[in-house]
Parts: C-alpha cells; structure tokens; sequence
C-alpha cells in the first residue's frame, strides 16, 4: 500500500475496528479504527482524476478492499464497517455520490459498491465538510458545547451545524452553507449564481486572488498575504481585512439564526493563527448587538478531520448511534432525498 503507514502502539487495543476513507479532489487519506479511537494504520494515496471518473471510483474501492485485507492479516478479523467522506453533493441517505465537478462523477451508488468490494460490510457516506465537521465536534475543539459551527475556510466556505453531538443535514441536505449567505449585495458572481457570497470574498481561495492582484504576482497565496501582514505591508492589511470583515459579517448572520456556542474555524486560512483570530474575533464582537458572543477557536485536527469523521460514521453504523448526516433516516414529511451540498464553489453543478 502506498504512502505512510502506522500502525497501532503497544498495549493498544486491535481485533474489531473499522475502515475510515477521506477522499478529496487530489488525494485520499485512510484509517482503520478501533471502537476507542486508536488508528490502527493509516495510509495515503492519490486520488488520480487525471485518469478519468471510473478510474477514480475503481481506485476507491481497491484503496478500500487493500485495507480491509490489512485488518484481516494483522488483526486477525474483517472491518465491522466502512466510512467514506466525499466532496460535492451527497445523497447520504441513499448513499449515492451525487455530483463532483473536482472528481467528475454523477450519481456513484457509493454505498452499494463499496459494501459489495468488502464482502458486504455496512458503509456510511458523508459529506466531506459534515463529516469533518462531526469530528471536530466529538473530539477535536468542539467537545463539550452543545451547539457549534464548523467552517472550514477552504478554495470556498461550508459550513457544518453541530447539535448534541450530531451534524444537522437540514430538510433537503444543504444545512451549513454558509458560504452562499450574500454579505456584499451586487458583488462579485459566484458560481452559485449570486452575487456577493462570503465564500467569493473571505475564504483562502478569495484571499488568495486579491492578494495575487494587489501585489501583482500571479504565484502569491493566502498565506503569502498573511505574511504580508505579519510584516506590515499596507496592501496586505487592506486585502486581509476586507477578508475579515466579510467573514466577520457572514459569521454574525449565522451566530444570529443559529445561536451556537462556539465557531470552530478550519481550513488553510485559518493556517494563519492569531494573524487570521485576533481580528476576527474582534471584528464579530463590535458587530453583535443583542446576540450572545460565541467562542471564536482554531479547528483542532487539521487535515484529518474528514478521515476522523468517517471513522465516527462507521462506528455509528455498528453501535446504531446514529443521528448524523450518514445515518438519519428522512421523515415522510421530507419534499426529497437528503443531500449533502457542495464543499466549495467549484462543486456547483451546471
């Protein structure tokens, strides 16, 4: 198997565990995972969409039916269950992979597939963002609050809800994203069809272009901006804080809907640390008003947040935890399948 492995400590719990699958537009990261948590291996690996969608879907199911065969030589037993986070729009209920522009699919039974490579395991699928999301929450910098945001400030802006230990899809899946609420009315178009979405003006990709024009180097990036600002440069601090200050206006509509008690705050902007914090932090508290200030914090596990998550999907198939995006069964007052929307603006469909 390609990539870093690791396998599990001594004294570490092995035999059941579960296989944990992130796929993202340029790379997949894996796990398998015991009930307690412990990551008994890892591994990474490209996802290959420069060879086309089916090779895409094909090498999912091998990267999956690898470390299948890994649980069984080293620990002696099959995984009880299967995670997978993807990107775009997701069915979860259904388990369908609805559409990635980034991975060139439609429609993927994902679920089904899966499950079949592995001789018929349950799998979960996720939302990439949601699923994340659910990690961060359970064990990473939301534990303990009841209610929560998760943003990841990414190539665009999504958005998780977290409710007692649980990820809120909404009626129709698209729950979180907050990265299409319209702070700067008659701004730049978005690929949603608006004009003025937060994540067109305040996520790393949006940074990223406005720096790249002020300081009129084409290569530079958001966190080229960010060192900018860190030394002073006065067109840094202007891009920066127009940056935050759209952030900061997105943040106080959803904390005035939803009333959490913290903003967990991901993804490559948030890279930057108190460079990105202090401001934001101080930006959102001389906007409220009325509404309470929440805890403003840095999202705890990184890149491993959606491998994570689907390890906390599968192991909620097998405990019948339920109560997330992957496993919450619709109403009969539901209008439609619930799906997961996009991870960012390059996953609206046409």
């Amino acid at each position: 198997m390609t990539a870093t492995t690791r396998v599990t400590p001594p004294g570490a719990p092995a035999g059941k565990h579960v296989i944990a699958l992130d796929v993202g537009g340029t790379g997949m990261k894996a796990a398998l995972v015991a009930k307690d948590g412990t990551l008994l291996h890892t591994a990474r690996r490209a996802t290959g969409r420069e060879h086309g969608t089916e090779a895409v879907v094909e090498g999912i199911l091998d990267f999956a039916a690898e470390l299948r065969a890994y649980g069984v030589e080293n620990f002696g037993v099959p995984a009880s269950a299967a995670g997978v986070a993807v990107p775009g729009i997701v069915d979860a209920e259904e388990g369908i992979a609805v559409y990635s522009s980034n991975l060139g699919w439609r429609d993927v039974p994902m679920r089904k597939l899966l499950s079949g490579r592995l001789d018929g395991v349950p799998v979960a699928l996720g939302h990439d963002v949601r699923t994340g999301g659910l990690a961060e929450g359970r064990i990473g910098a939301g534990q303990g609050a009841d209610r929560f945001l998760f943003i990841p400030l990414g190539t665009g802006i999504a958005g998780a809800i977290g409710i007692d230990g649980r990820i809120e899809p909404g009626a129709h899946g698209y729950a979180g994203e907050i990265g299409h609420i319209v702070v700067r009315p008659g701004g730049p178009e978005c690929s949603c069809g608006q004009r003025g979405c937060l994540e067109r003006l305040a996520s790393a990709g949006a940074v990223s272009r406005a720096w790249a024009e002020a300081s009129g180097d084409p290569r530079a990036d958001a966190a080229d901006c960010a060192k900018a600002v860190e030394s002073g440069d006065p067109r840094a601090v202007k891009v920066w804080q127009e940056a935050v200050d759209a952030l900061s206006d997105g943040l106080v509509t959803a904390l005035t809907l939803l009333d959490p008690r913290m903003l967990i705050i991901g993804g490559g902007l948030a890279e930057a640390g108190e460079t990105l914090f202090t401001p934001l932090r101080a930006a959102v508290e001389r906007r409220v008003t009325f509404q309470k200030m929440p805890e403003i914090v840095p999202a705890a596990l990184g890149d491993t947040a959606g491998c994570l998550g689907a390890g906390l999907l599968a192991w909620d198939l097998c405990t019948g935890a339920g109560g997330t995006t992957a496993v919450t069964k619709g109403t009969a007052s539901d209008s439609g399948p619930r799906r997961s929307g996009p991870s960012d603006s390059s996953e609206v469909p046409a």
